[in-house]
Parts: C-alpha cells; sequence; structure tokens
C-alpha cells in the first residue's frame, strides 16, 4: 500500500455538526475501500488565497491515509461532487 496525503476545504457556512460529517464520510470512504486512515487533522478556519466560489475563507482539514490502486482517484470523484467541498488535493508521500 502507498502513503498519501490529503488536504481540502470545507465551505465556512458548513455547520460543526456537518463538517464532522464530511469528515466523517471520507475517512470511511477510506476504510470501506481497503484502505487505512493515519491521521485527520482538523487545521481549521483560515483565509483564502484567493476566493473560491466567492468564499473568503475556508476550514482546512488534512488527511494521512494508505491505499492502494485508484482509490485516491475515487476520492477526488467524491470530493468533486460533495457540495461542501471547495477545493481538494490529494499527493502520494
Amino acid at each position: 500500500m502507498r502513503k498519501y496525503e490529503c488536504l481540502y476545504i470545507i465551505a465556512p457556512e458548513v455547520s460543526e455538526e456537518d463538517r464532522d460529517a464530511v469528515i466523517a464520510k471520507f475517512s470511511d470512504f477510506v476504510t470501506k475501500n481497503g484502505g487505512k486512515v493515519e491521521s485527520v487533522s482538523k487545521v481549521g478556519l483560515k483565509k483564502l488565497a484567493y476566493p473560491i466560489k466567492f468564499k473568503k475563507e475556508g476550514f482546512y482539514v488534512l488527511m494521512n491515509y494508505e491505499a492502494e490502486g485508484n482509490l485516491p482517484k475515487d476520492m477526488e470523484k467524491l470530493m468533486n461532487i460533495t457540495e461542501s467541498v471547495l477545493r481538494s488535493m490529494s499527493i502520494a508521500k
């Protein structure tokens, strides 16, 4: 299995309970598809360098995980269709 790091930004108007549900959704996606979540860090609400979808702030989340195959690509697809996610980026470590 390879190690990956995923940083994603959640819209600032999302409530704390919904934000935790989104974070759990992505963690569960990794584990259900044979991966292993090493850590999830809630970085917090930060100002964006430039507006994204007319938002000037976003809640940053950093997730480290191990996975095989196409899981990172599938994860990116899931993040792209999730409305509360403004932007995401995954890299192989």
